[in-house]
């Protein structure tokens, strides 16, 4: 493989890991803005090393598995789970110029990914031979499916925009619908996908109000209930990567993605390589972290739902609205036709 592609890949996963260990802080930072309290400031100047101590803490911790339960596939649950985190985030174009996959199947690699999240999070709760990890994982699998539904038909949706504005383009292409962005940004063309697209991807990522996946006054702590120490920490991880990876996709599905505002006016298309690289990594950060932001201010703001109510806007709500916003839009461009 090119020397292009192993840089790219390892500065990906540098940012990444970064971004990762920092968004724990930056979580309890908001917390703490939203909440008027002070968060953490004495590990480091104004708490920047506060993820290391973290990270320390799990890794000297003693790490306990149940006797009964079966050890291998307790151990591979949490590796699973990061490895999924990344695999999702390998098609996301940087640039113009800078990605680390996407060929011709960019759309369904990712809804394969995405779907496979569902067994980290059930063979963690089977595994450990625990009741409550059990019923935990169960319930969290059924959150993730019931949602893909709604998240795959808000994908539809952006699809078929690609298609009209892009004709001689793969809409399947990730790139493809980032380019496609240039006549205007999905969130105005397609208000309604956006809209189901960012609830179904909460419920993706198991953030509140539907953090139901680790809901500890109903169940202890769900799926992860029997994990200590730095397994523990690989889940903590791995969810804090799903947050990055739907804070992203978000940002390059309906957002721009590495487009940035008055491109043509300044002339973007001219600029060396290298600053555009610079230019289109710079905007996907900043609308991933803002959406980052959005996520977490979501968090402590809304009280989590009950768990009828859940499965009710999943079902009866988010999927018959992206279903009937497929269909008028899909009768809106064929009229433009």
């Amino acid at each position: 493989m090119p020397v292009t592609f192993w840089m790219t890949l390892g500065g990906l996963l540098a940012v990444f890991f970064t971004l990762a260990a920092y968004a724990t802080l930056m979580e309890r930072k908001v917390s703490a803005w939203i909440q008027d309290r002070v968060g953490p400031n004495r590990v480091g100047p104004k708490g920047l090393l506060q993820p290391l101590a973290d990270v320390l803490k799990l890794v000297f911790k003693e790490t306990f598995q149940p006797s009964q339960g079966y050890q291998l596939l307790q151990l591979a649950a949490p590796v699973l789970m990061v490895m999924l985190a990344l695999g999702a985030v390998a098609i996301l174009p940087l640039s113009p110029y800078l990605q680390i996959f996407d060929g011709n199947i960019g759309i369904l690699y990712l809804l394969g990914v995405l779907s496979l999240n569902v067994y980290g999070l059930s063979l963690a709760g089977w595994a450990t031979g625990s009741k409550y990890s059990l019923l935990g994982g169960l319930r969290s699998g059924a959150q993730t499916i019931s949602y893909e539904l709604s998240l795959g038909v808000a994908l539809l949706s952006v699809l078929l925009l690609t298609a009209y504005l892009l004709p001689q383009e793969n809409p399947l292409s990730v790139r493809s619908i980032v380019e496609a962005q240039r006549y205007g940004w999905f969130v105005f063309l397609n208000p309604v996908g956006f809209v189901v697209y960012v609830v179904a991807a909460f419920a993706e990522a198991n953030r509140a109000p539907f953090d139901f996946a680790e809901a500890e006054q109903e169940l202890v702590g769900g799926y992860h209930t029997e994990y200590s120490a730095i397994r523990f920490g690989a889940f903590f991880v791995a969810e804090y990567m799903n947050l990055i990876t739907a804070s992203a996709l978000i940002a390059t599905f309906f957002w721009g993605g590495y487009l940035g505002p008055f491109e043509g006016l300044i002339g973007v298309s001219k600029w060396p390589v290298v600053w555009q690289n610079v230019w289109g990594i710079g905007w996907l950060l900043v609308k991933t972290v803002f959406w980052m932001f959005v996520f977490m201010w979501v968090r402590w703001t809304l009280p989590r739902f009950r768990y009828d109510q859940l499965m009710r806007i999943g079902w009866k709500v988010l999927l018959p609205l992206g279903m009937a916003n497929l269909l008028l839009l899909a009768g809106i461009l064929l009229l433009l036709l």
